[in-house]
């Protein structure tokens, strides 16, 4: 290293190889193929979103990510080492937020701290700063059920990110928001992977949202589920040098790339639809 130059910060990587998933059905019916040959790659700030027609995969693929789910055939290895469980270097936001109600909101986001038994004075503090980043300053003590739904999300997010895992997995985080409050937590979001540079695998069903949010979109088929497309994007980066964000989904550019997008879908489930006539 030169003297004086800065080194850089190690590059986190997640790697899947030729994986598949078969869920059984019974002694007499053939397994049904939920995933085939996936490959993938997502590096450190990379901000990967997945999409495709109910029933494409999209969540088996976060759940083998995760560690919830084993792949039939093939690997997962996050830094070279094998994927076998859940890990704290890997988080997961679910739609539903999946907080605990009795908990209050600096309680919730420090939970997963104190089961890794972190002190009680450092988990605090830890958690402090993710809601300061998330804009929840102030509502550390309130409970979590006088929060809105916006702002439960936002406690869910924080309380992902307090473990500082390699990757943040979000299935479908924002789909249970009304579309105001949707399009300010993609904003959120945003700023949350520029400020920290994590890894994150997105899933959404909009593809107006996958597109604004994504530095590379990956389409998957119907079942089983295959990645058939990959595009590198550039829209959230027009939105970190200043563009309004209504501006971007209204240019040309952003249009003509959602009408290419959503034809693949929808080719997708007329050809799925012309094999079982």
């Amino acid at each position: 290293m030169v003297a004086g130059q800065m080194e850089e910060p190690p590059v986190s990587t997640l790697q899947i190889d030729n994986a598949n998933v078969l869920f059984p059905i019974s002694a007499n019916e053939a397994p049904i193929q939920a995933l085939q040959d996936i490959n993938l790659e997502i590096e450190s700030g990379e901000f990967v979103v997945a999409l495709g027609a109910s029933g494409c995969g999209k969540s088996t693929l976060l759940n083998l990510m995760a560690g919830f789910l084993a792949p039939s055939s093939g690997q997962i290895r996050l830094n070279g080492q094998f994927v076998e469980g859940p890990g704290a270097d890997r988080s997961v936001v679910f739609q539903n937020h999946a907080l605990f109600p009795w908990l209050n909101v600096i309680d919730n986001v420090a939970f997963g701290l104190k089961l890794q038994g972190v002190e009680v004075g450092e988990r605090l503090a830890t958690a402090g700063e993710y809601l300061k980043l998330l804009g929840l300053e102030g509502f550390e003590k309130r409970p979590v059920y006088e929060l809105s739904g916006g702002m439960q999300q936002r406690v869910g997010i924080a309380r992902a990110l307090t473990s500082d895992p390699e990757i943040l997995l979000m299935d479908e985080p924002l789909g249970a928001l009304d579309a105001l409050s949707r399009e300010k937590a993609q904003e959120l979001i945003l700023s949350i992977w520029k400020e920290t540079g994590k890894m994150i695998f997105f899933i959404t069903h909009s593809v107006e949202e996958a597109l604004f949010m994504s530095s590379r979109l990956i389409v998957m088929s119907p079942r089983p589920g295959r990645i058939t497309n990959t595009f590198k994007l550039n829209f959230s980066r027009q939105y970190f040098e200043g563009e309004d964000a209504r501006m971007i989904k209204a240019s040309p550019d952003f249009i003509a790339m959602r009408e290419q997008v959503l034809a693949i879908i929808f080719g997708d489930e007329l050809a799925k639809e012309g094999d079982h006539v």
